[in-house]
């Protein structure tokens, strides 16, 4: 099979979704003729013009607005925010309207809206263009979150939430879009709110998702070296959460490690966690153990901010000590 990078996936998810449906179209800052700020917008504004390829004024909230507008009258928008850091000029927007209005209308009216946005740290941008916010949209009711690591993933699952007929906040992470993998040629599609089992193994269950994953591949084969197996879950998609892959993972291995890169206090990781002890609390023979991101805005210093997220010997670590090793 051909491989891609992640990059390339999202930009064929576009073309092919524009094509198959001309009621898709992509508005946002820096779209059009210069490609996006991370390039999955090249080419598209030569391929389907203006009016589907639209550059948008340096305004969140006028973009979250005019998407929403355009989703309620029969559009299907993606929209994008260039980076995840500035969601919150438009977060009344989102909160209040995107989330809410299919629910408020009595499901009278569709909101088949995507926002497009990227986070994560790996470019020592500093502290404005460096975080991870998915935890701030899980709390939100009516709204779905989707962040894919693989570029596979990426394409089949942006497909999906163009087709969605509610609200999806699609977050790509800025250090994702080199990164190649196996990607078909022929249609397909990956569903939302289904997590995957990347590795299976028997002693612990790594969850995880987005940048992070790669960090777990890469410390599960220096433990296997060790003689401990591990298991993987790539939860894909963050709201809905795939409860049952974790559960039956962690009623095989009886242990849980949740690995994230969002900050530990009230981080994604703590939701899953409690999820856990809810679902699975007679199959735990340790606690459960989190590795995360650290409780400071992210450093400018390459040195400081490979501190402030988890690494591979962060993860090795941890497992090591939920099996008393």
């Amino acid at each position: 099979m051909r491989e891609i990078t992640y990059r390339q996936a999202l930009n064929e998810a576009l073309v092919e979704e524009m094509e198959r449906d001309e009621r898709v179209f992509l508005m946002g800052e820096d779209v059009g003729p210069y490609g996006g700020a991370y390039g999955v917008s090249k080419g598209l504004i030569e391929k389907f013009g203006e009016e589907r390829v639209r550059d948008t004024a340096i305004s969140e909230a006028a973009i979250i607005g005019a998407g929403l507008g355009a989703a309620m009258t029969g559009m299907r928008p993606i929209v994008e925010i260039m980076y995840i850091d500035f969601i919150g000029i438009c977060m009344g927007q989102i909160n209040n309207q995107v989330a809410k209005v299919r629910y408020m209308f009595g499901g009278k009216t569709k909101v088949p809206l995507v926002i497009r946005t990227e986070g994560g740290t790996g470019r020592t941008l500093g502290a404005h263009h460096s975080q991870s916010l998915e935890s701030w949209f899980i709390h939100i009711p009516g709204i779905k979150v989707v962040m894919p690591a693989t570029p596979y993933d990426a394409k089949g699952l942006l497909k999906t939430s163009i087709r969605d007929d509610n609200p999806i906040l699609f977050i790509e992470h800025k250090m994702l879009y080199n990164r190649k993998g196996e990607v078909p040629e022929s249609e397909y599609l990956v569903p939302v709110g289904e997590a995957e089992v990347k590795r299976e193994g028997s002693g612990v269950t790594l969850i995880t998702y987005s940048q992070m994953l790669f960090y777990c591949l890469e410390a599960a084969e220096e433990l296997e070296k060790q003689g401990i197996s591990v298991e993987i879950i790539d939860l894909r998609t963050l709201l809905p959460l795939d409860i049952q892959t974790i559960v039956e993972s962690v009623k095989k291995t009886n242990r849980a490690i949740i690995v994230e890169e969002d900050c530990k206090t009230g981080g994604t990781g703590a939701e899953i966690g409690m999820q856990i002890m809810e679902n699975a609390f007679d199959h735990l023979d340790a606690p459960i153990k989190r590795v995360a991101g650290a409780d400071v805005p992210m450093p400018k210093s390459p040195n400081l901010e490979k501190l402030a997220i988890p690494s591979k010997e962060d993860i090795i670590k941890a497992v090591k000590e939920i099996l008393g090793k």
